[in-house]
């Protein structure tokens, strides 16, 4: 009978704390999803880095990554962002979240993170992702895109590149090509977000998850902007 109770207490110590590990984690995925949107929101208020509403236009997807140093100078290895996909019917998807690894666009010496969106012009692109790993300017073409604050006539050529790069980091101008590391899927993540064992196919593209209301901000934020 002891030996039963022990047991039946480490069980349900363990379930507890498994219980507890997870609803951690899952807070942890949910502030990234708002870091995302602060990222987006700061990136709107400023003219130096705000997105032409032609360019918002053209987009079917959106990636929002924030990276971090982990080393000197260029040494950018960790971050995380999300992935979002316009629909076939004008809505977005849900953000799903991802890992951005390696290097980001136009770092600066002293920098401490990198913040940077990336404005996907056709449907094909954002697929990539599927295959675990997509190389920025690698597997698809990558360009500076332009901002609110430059010439509207600089806007047309510039759009028809696959992806538009968009970074706070000095240096960068419109059409420049760009190489700025990889994204990776990462659907571990989003098990525990989402409370579901459906991929990111089916959560970019399918309405069979709900959105919870901790990303409806940014779903709607970005409904808002990108019409």
């Amino acid at each position: 009978m002891k030996k039963f109770l022990l047991l039946s207490l480490a069980l349900f110590t363990g379930a507890t704390l498994f219980a507890e590990s997870a609803a951690d984690k899952r807070r942890d995925y949910i502030t990234r999803v708002e870091t995302c949107e602060a990222i987006i929101q700061e990136f709107m208020m400023r003219p130096d880095t705000a997105i032409p509403a032609s360019v918002l236009r053209s987009a079917k997807a959106i990636v929002i990554t924030n990276q971090f140093k982990a080393g000197f100078l260029f040494g950018f290895k960790g971050g995380y962002g999300v992935i979002m996909v316009k629909k076939a019917n004008g809505r977005w998807s849900l953000p799903v979240l991802i890992n951005a690894s390696e290097a980001s666009v136009g770092l600066q010496v002293g920098a401490n993170t990198v913040e940077t969106i990336y404005v996907i012009t056709d449907e094909t692109t954002p697929r990539l992702l599927f295959n675990r790993r997509f190389n920025i300017g690698v597997d698809a073409k990558a360009v500076a895109g332009p901002k609110v604050a430059e010439k509207e006539s600089n806007d047309q050529p510039i759009i028809a590149a696959p992806v538009l790069v968009y970074s706070k980091a000095l240096g960068l101008y419109a059409g420049a090509t760009i190489r700025s590391g990889q994204l990776v899927r990462s659907d571990d993540v989003n098990y525990v977000l989402y409370d579901t064992k459906y991929t990111m196919p089916e959560l970019l593209y399918s309405d069979w998850v709900q959105p919870p209301k901790e990303v409806q901000p940014l779903m709607a934020y970005l409904q808002k902007i990108a019409p």
